[in-house]
């Protein structure tokens, strides 16, 4: 399925054909350490192997570190996920996508910014291409 992307950054408008899906949210609101999320906020390690159940999550290997950009909102009974991406050698398939997974699954190991500011999510945070 093709979609038209409108990005908007200072000074730029980029139009694109994208091929990809919109999924549901998993939750209305998000931390961050900033206003547009771009900083990290923390670098985790995880304690167990995750496997992604869709598009918006990623798979993640016991012991990998991943970066943490940011933590979303739980409502109601939804579990708490944070989005990151992997680093390191074990996942060069994985480094750099980004997705999300399970908060309890991860232990911080060097917080760089408190994730203080809270934003809305947007579809874009749950696009899968």
């Amino acid at each position: 399925m093709a979609r038209l992307l409108l990005l908007f950054l200072p000074g730029l408008v980029a139009i694109c054909a994208v091929h990809g899906i919109f999924m549901d949210r998993l939750a209305s609101k998000k931390l961050c350490a900033d206003d547009e999320c771009v900083y990290t906020i923390s670098l985790a390690r995880a304690q167990e192997d995750y496997n992604a159940p869709d598009c918006r999550f990623i798979n993640v290997k016991k012991g990998q570190r991943i970066y943490v950009y940011s933590k979303l909102v739980k409502e109601n009974e939804a579990g708490e996920f944070w989005a990151g991406s992997v680093y390191g050698n074990q996942s060069e398939d994985e480094m750099g996508t980004v997705g999300y997974f399970p908060s309890n699954l991860v232990q911080e190991q060097h917080v760089y910014q408190e994730a203080t500011k809270e934003v809305p999510t947007t579809d874009i945070d749950f696009f899968c291409e």
